[in-house]
């Protein structure tokens, strides 16, 4: 009897720790290559699903989430985030603008060859781009992020272990003043 008692405490300790990492944490696979140089299709990327059920995804962050309803995908993206509720974000002489502001964006693979008009963030809404700007199914094109898409914030590439490390999210002190 005792012997049945401690397997059953094993059984319910392993399955309380399935469940508590299955709601923390998430494996993803990179699909496609919109965010080289820094993360490239097939790479194995660890995602964070705790920290935004404290708080609000944050510029420069690097996010996995489920496009919006017209975007049609069984997959999850993952895209850097750019702007957020309530800013105004442009694109335009190969620069990104937040507020009027260009901002500073060394992880790039090469600055957008596009243009994009002036749009205000809605609220509970992010604008995301991948950093491969050119090469990418992102806000650009389809428009925003709402808040309850996201899955999570990118935090480790785990494989191939040539290319393990951590997930690099950026700040841009030109944009201090916003904040």
């Amino acid at each position: 009897m005792k012997t049945m008692r401690e397997i059953g405490i094993t059984i319910l300790i392993a399955i309380a720790i399935f469940a508590s990492v299955k709601v923390t944490v998430q494996g993803y696979e990179v699909q496609h290559f919109c965010m080289l140089p820094g993360i490239e299709d097939g790479d194995l990327v660890m995602v964070d699903k705790v920290s935004y059920f404290f708080s609000d995804p944050e510029r420069g962050e690097v996010i996995i989430f489920w496009p919006p309803a017209q975007i049609k995908s069984e997959v999850p993206f993952i895209k850097r985030v750019i702007a957020l509720p309530g800013e105004t974000v442009e694109v335009k002489d190969n620069k990104v603008f937040i507020n009027g502001i260009p901002i500073e964006e060394e992880y790039v693979k090469e600055p957008p060859h596009y243009i994009m008009q002036a749009k205000k963030i809605p609220r509970d809404e992010y604008f995301v781009l991948g950093d491969n700007r050119n090469s990418s199914n992102d806000s650009h094109s389809w428009g925003t992020v709402p808040r309850d898409n996201i899955i999570g914030k990118a935090w480790f590439t785990y494989w191939p272990p040539e290319r393990w490390g951590l997930v690099e999210h950026y700040d841009y002190p030109e944009l201090a003043i916003i904040g």
